[in-house]
């Protein structure tokens, strides 16, 4: 079951800790770097996915351009991964995105996160030229995905506020 909900929600926060901790170790000498680019402030459409009630992943999309929506924090526990639930995440995303009148969605992950790359790969998501800040940045895939199908997907297993 997906979630709609904020940045403002606890449960959401506390996965995005998680995932800050996991990234820290990833990036290395570049994490204040991503750092300043992840601030969930005023995140208003977010998800997360819940295992028997308990929060087991998350993702946000916050305004990129006037048609394009940018994904961001994607999460998943790690003893739930490779099951599902971030494409369950990915999707509902999308879904909200074109329900708020969005045509595409970008996203940056990075090439040591092999899973992540491939996960999108199979979502449909092409890779772009690096954007804004990303640009020169060796390590950084961006990603762009058109929405028109996702008008017709409202199948929703997400539960509103």
């Amino acid at each position: 079951m997906l979630r709609r909900t904020t940045s403002d929600d606890a449960d959401f926060r506390a996965l995005v800790a998680l995932l800050d901790q996991e990234l820290a170790v990833h990036n290395g000498d570049q994490n204040d770097f991503f750092v300043q680019f992840n601030q969930i402030d005023k995140i208003k459409h977010a998800l997360m996915a819940l295992d028997n009630g308990r929060p087991v992943g998350i993702g946000a999309i916050r305004e990129f351009s006037e048609d394009t929506t940018e994904v961001k924090r994607m999460y998943v526990v790690p003893e739930l991964r490779c099951k599902g639930i971030a494409a369950e995440v990915l999707k509902g995303l999308e879904i909200w995105a074109a329900e708020l009148g969005y045509r595409y969605t970008v996203l940056e992950t990075a090439t040591y996160l092999p899973a992540a790359v491939k996960l999108y790969e199979r979502s449909g998501y092409e890779r772009i030229p690096n954007y804004g800040q990303y640009v020169g940045v060796e390590t950084s895939v961006c990603m762009r995905k058109d929405l028109g199908s996702r008008i017709e997907d409202r199948e929703s297993r997400i539960e509103n506020p």
